[in-house]
């Protein structure tokens, strides 16, 4: 197992400069997703490490040793791309071994390693078909058996679901996460999709403009967010953002409440609203609630409520789970939130 560190890494084009100085470590055998919307240099972050983009100034580290200027051959690492780039022309078998012939490796090591990972991402009885004879996920398969038979110190993903249908990026997901168990190895994985962060992460990488708004597990995220960046981003659906007077009742810029932690009544409550809309998902509920004054309050209830557009409703947030932001956008820490 691999660790990586980037130290005070940057990136510029020109005078354009996409990242700058950053710091982070990835500890050997985590699988850590770099997460954030588009143009936040989470795929550039990852070409830098594998040596597909020059680093303008810092060091990268693997295992201890210095890579920054290492080509990407020489790094032993195994990326995974968005398009799957597997050989038309090619049987399955062919398309796995292709970096073990180009490596002149033995017809018997060759065929063992296919063997394995063949197995390891059931593709046993799919060794002979071309790809256009595969699914989607087949053929994400077939580029990640591709990969593990380098035997790579790491594994690099970037947005390799992408151009899946809903279904097959959740059974995707949970192979990649199996494969991990599986393996044990070092993988960085590059999403704009938070849900795919969550439920994948050891740890995640929150990006912004090239900066690293916070890094942490995906529970310390959710429970946590250090800034008003990321407790709008992750979390779905996303945190309720409060200004005004409201927030400076409780010594804040801004505060947040997770939908799942305001409660709706008919007789009694906090803020009163109409609803506009209710998303009925069967085991949840997504109300939202339009309050004057405030905009549109987001509830996530059981999805058994009876709840229609027009209906006239209380909402109230619980007190506790409130987070308070100061005017840079900022985590406000010190103490329980307290109404002034």
């Amino acid at each position: 197992m691999t660790s990586i560190a980037l130290k005070n890494v940057s990136k510029r084009y020109g005078a354009h400069e996409v990242i700058p100085g950053l710091d982070l470590e990835i500890e050997a055998g985590e699988l850590v997703v770099f997460v954030g919307p588009s143009g936040c240099g989470k795929s550039t972050l990852l070409r830098l490490i594998a040596g597909l983009e020059d680093v303008s100034s810092g060091q990268l580290l693997i295992d201890g040793r210095d890579a920054t200027r290492l080509p990407p051959a020489q790094r032993g690492l195994s990326m995974v791309f968005q398009s799957y780039a597997l050989y038309p022309h090619m049987s399955v078998r062919d398309n796995i071994a292709f970096p073990l012939k180009m490596a002149r490796r033995s017809k018997s090591v060759i065929e063992r390693k296919v063997n394995d990972a063949a197995r390891v991402l059931n593709l046993q009885e799919y060794l002979d078909r071309k790809p256009r004879e595969l699914s989607g996920g087949q053929r994400q398969r077939v580029a990640i058996g591709r990969a593990i038979v380098r035997e790579p110190v790491a594994f690099l993903f970037d947005e390799p679901l992408s151009n899946l249908d809903a279904a097959l990026r959740v059974n995707m997901r949970m192979e990649i996460a199996g494969l991990h168990q599986q393996l044990g190895a070092t993988m960085i994985y590059v999403t704009h999709d938070q849900v795919e962060a969550m439920t994948l992460a050891d740890r995640i990488v929150v990006l912004n403009a090239g900066r690293v708004e916070q890094v942490g597990t995906p529970l310390e995220l959710y429970r946590s967010p250090a800034t008003l960046f990321v407790a709008g981003f992750i979390g779905s659906p996303r945190m309720n953002l409060l200004g005004g007077f409201e927030a400076r009742q409780y010594g804040a810029a801004t505060i947040g409440i997770r939908p799942e932690h305001v409660a709706l009544s008919s007789s009694e409550g906090r803020w009163r609203g109409k609803v506009s809309l209710a998303e009925h998902l069967g085991s949840d509920t997504f109300v939202y609630v339009d309050v004057d004054g405030l905009g549109t309050i987001t509830v996530r209830t059981t999805g058994d409520v009876d709840v229609r557009p027009g209906d006239s409703l209380w909402v109230t947030p619980e007190e506790t789970c409130l987070h308070r932001f100061d005017e840079h956008g900022r985590a406000i820490r010190q103490g329980p939130p307290q109404r002034h």
